[in-house]
This record gives C-alpha cells, sequence and structure tokens, in this order.
C-alpha cells in the first residue's frame, strides 16, 4: 500500500514538473532546441563521391572536410577509407589512426582499418581490431559481422589459422 502511495506521488510530481517543460514552446525566432547541425558542402560531396565509388573525388572532398574540422572522426575515417580504397594504405592507416585517437569506440573505423590490415596481409593488427569490436557489440552489430567475414575469407585464401 505504502508503495503504491510513493508511486503516485512519484508520478504526480515528475507529471507536475514536465507540463511547464511542454508548455515552454521556442519564439519563432529562436532555433529549435535540438537541430541538426548544418552539414559541411565537402563532407556531403564526399558521402556523394563515396556512393559513386570515385575515391579520387572522396579523397579531395573528405581532404578539405579535415582540413576545415581535424577533430571530425567522422571525416577522419571516412578520408582513410577513401585512400584505402584507391590503394593508398600508408594514408589510410595514418587518417584511420587518427579517426581512433579521437573517438576509440569508432566502431567504423575498426572494421575498415581491420580490413585495411588484411589488405596489408596482416592477420594478427585485423584480429586485434575484431577484438575490440567483439568487446564494443554486446549484441553484436554490422561492423563486427563484416569484419569477422572478412577476417575468415582471408584465413581461408591464405590457408592462415
Amino acid at each position: 500500500m505504502l508503495k503504491s502511495i510513493l508511486w503516485a506521488a512519484f508520478f504526480a510530481i515528475s507529471a507536475a514538473l514536465c507540463v511547464p517543460l511542454a508548455l515552454a514552446a521556442p519564439s519563432e525566432t529562436e532555433s529549435p532546441r535540438f537541430a541538426p547541425a548544418p552539414v559541411d558542402p565537402d563532407y556531403a560531396a564526399g558521402k556523394q563521391a563515396l556512393e559513386a565509388k570515385d575515391w579520387k573525388a572522396a579523397v579531395a572532398a573528405f581532404g578539405k572536410a579535415v582540413e576545415k574540422e581535424p577533430g571530425n572522426a567522422n571525416a577522419q575515417n571516412f578520408l582513410a577509407y577513401s585512400y584505402r580504397k584507391s590503394g593508398n594504405l600508408e594514408l589510410a592507416f595514418k587518417h584511420y589512426n587518427e579517426a581512433l585517437r579521437l573517438e576509440p569506440k569508432h566502431r567504423g573505423a575498426h572494421e575498415y582499418i581491420g580490413e585495411a590490415y588484411l589488405m596489408a596481409g596482416n592477420l594478427a593488427k585485423a584480429e586485434e581490431h575484431l577484438g575490440v569490436l567483439d568487446r564494443l557489440c554486446t549484441f553484436g552489430c554490422e561492423e563486427y559481422t563484416d569484419l569477422k567475414k572478412a577476417v575468415a575469407e582471408f584465413k581461408q585464401k591464405s590457408g592462415a589459422k
């Protein structure tokens, strides 16, 4: 009984506190509280180039985006991906490592750097990033599944265990 009364009081107080927030709508001159950040045009051009598999254009666009915002882990990751797809593993590793320095739990960067290590023939480093993804993806995730598949295919082709 006491528990029911306490829960009822809790809900009544919670509702009373939320009503003023719901009534406080922004004025027409205010921007919405959770408005999406404007997308950098170079970042957007890079994404379009990725979709078109135009690696040269993607490198150029994401390179500009990274120049403007070097702390953007996603831009670093996509620049690295573009370099990897264009065959420049040295610059790919540089930018994947920067993305991971900025955001150590960046699942996409872990997947893609693992794939880059497979391209370089370094199974141990790829498996290291697979292990990180295994810890990050408690209930599994696409990045873990994709890298696990790539590692298995690499092992099958190379005869590695």
